[in-house]
């Protein structure tokens, strides 16, 4: 449902309809005395003496025009439950008529400064919808007007977040296109128009990614009629000599699983196969937005696999970018081969920090975490330290799992000097991230981040609406606003 925020300095008019009111925790309205009347006043005060008070959200209809909601703001809530708090209000005004509310800045209880700022951030990532090819089209706009001298947001904030909603909306976008859409020729298209934004795009095709031996990416994309691309993006806000922060994404806009096919039942769902990119491109979007004060490099690996006459088969053998060799047992452990180039190709080219890759990369991490958490793998504490306390503040939570060198053995192969899948059971996430270990070549601080079950919610979640979530650019924004601005 469309939204629009409107910031005023008028003083809220008594007649007004729809009024947003926040009380404490108990929710004691003494305060409102001086801008509800009398009757009002009264009226809901009664009213409360035999309502629900463990709720968050009462609604008080005053009369046949005017509603006035009181919110609740519960002792010591975190900025997450903050933004929990604003999708739960979207989620009472997105239904009926009513499309205009005023919101009373001044009436906020909380200590936390930034309080309204993260309430209508909230509101804003829960009414995200995909209807770009429903025919009916739904024109309801609803109107949210902020009223009040106090906890106002600042125009700092107001960037930042709307920035920040921009880079979730636009890797959602991305992941809900169906495939016959975005292909890896649309998808590389659509990331040179963020040149606008102010990145710099490099978009290496099919010939180029030949001529750099970028075999173990290509071989994944051999089968497809559409083209195979790694497409970087730099943003440059800090000083020409400081090291950039640099974001894997894998990139595979449809996944058939290749001659290793995936089972028909599904298999629809593999347009979300390229989650990780998106995450990585909403970020970079979103960074150059705000104008972040870092230097950043975005690299997605864009391939569509596909089953054809020229299609990579199960037991061929390529060599990667890092001169290593790869002995393909399984067509559909194909984000891994794709990410193995785009890793060593990051970290020869810029030398970079640290680098994070993002992936749905196996059903396994969904069988040991479910929806709940991503899983963490990585060669640093410190980084991943940071990951971790970074998700837990914008609710998008990962578990650290396990990497040592004896899983290694699980994969090296008798005929090359690894093999892409773990046939021996047991430990796949684990198994796919020690594989991408070994293409991290000069001992680069390295983490991945297995996606697979937090990509994409069939049911929604406190600040989604069902479909794509946009996991990980509110995750790496706050790692980077958190520990490297």
């Amino acid at each position: 449902m469309p939204i629009k925020i409107n910031y005023s300095k008028k003083t809220l008019n008594k007649s007004s309809s729809n009024i947003v009111l926040f009380a404490n925790e108990k929710f004691n309205i003494n305060s409102l005395k001086k801008i509800l009347s009398v009757s009002e006043f009264s009226y809901i005060n009664d009213l409360l003496k035999s309502s629900d008070l463990k709720k968050n959200i009462l609604v008080f209809e005053v009369n046949s025009k005017k509603k006035i909601i009181l919110i609740s703001i519960k002792n010591n809530l975190k900025t997450s439950d903050i933004e929990s708090l604003g999708a739960e209000f979207y989620g009472r005004i997105n239904h009926g008529k009513n499309s205009e509310y005023f919101i009373n800045t001044d009436t906020v209880t909380s200590k936390e400064r930034n309080f309204t700022s993260h309430f209508l951030h909230g509101l804003k990532l829960k009414s995200y919808e995909f209807k770009k090819y429903k025919t009916k089209k739904n024109t309801r706009l609803i109107s949210i007007n902020i009223i009040g001298n106090k906890n106002k947001p600042s125009t700092q904030n107001q960037i930042k977040f709307k920035a920040l909603e921009e880079g979730t909306f636009f890797a959602r976008d991305l992941v809900s296109e169906p495939g016959n859409v975005l292909h890896p020729d649309e998808y590389a298209r659509r990331l040179g128009v963020l040149r606008k934004d102010g990145l710099k795009i490099t978009i290496y095709d099919k010939k180029k990614l030949k001529k750099l031996g970028m075999n173990a990416l290509l071989g994944v994309g051999m089968g497809s009629i559409r083209g195979s691309y790694l497409v970087t993006m730099e943003w440059n806000g800090a000083k020409k000599n400081t090291k950039p922060l640099a974001f894997v994404g894998k990139g595979v806009t449809f996944d058939t699983g290749g001659y290793s096919l995936k089972p028909a039942r599904f298999m629809e769902d593999m347009t979300y196969d390229m989650a990780g990119s998106a995450a990585v491109v909403g970020l970079m979007k979103s960074l150059a937005l705000r104008k972040a004060k870092i230097n950043a490099v975005g690299v997605v690996g864009l391939v569509e696999n596909m089953v054809s006459g020229v299609a990579q088969r199960p037991g061929d053998i390529v060599k990667s970018y890092s001169g290593k060799t790869i002995e393909v047992l399984n067509t559909d452990a194909e984000g891994r081969l794709v990410l193995a180039d785009a890793i060593t190709f990051t970290e020869k080219k810029y030398k970079p920090k640290f680098i994070i890759d993002l992936a749905t990369l196996t059903g396994a991490i969904i069988v040991c975490l479910g929806s709940e958490y991503a899983g963490l793998f990585s060669n640093d504490d410190k980084l991943s330290k940071q990951i971790m306390i970074a998700g837990e503040k914008v609710e998008e939570k990962l578990w650290r799992m396990p990497l040592h060198k004896n899983y290694d053995k699980l994969m090296n192969s008798k005929n090359a000097d690894m093999q892409n899948i773990n046939y021996v059971g047991g430990a796949g996430s684990t198994t796919a991230a020690q594989f991408l270990q070994r293409f991290i070549i000069n001992k680069t601080p390295w983490a991945h981040l297995d996606i697979a079950g937090m990509a994409f919610s069939k049911y929604g979640g406190a600040l989604n609406s069902g479909g794509a979530t946009g996991f990980g650019v509110r995750l790496l924004n706050q790692l980077i606003e958190e520990n490297y601005e």
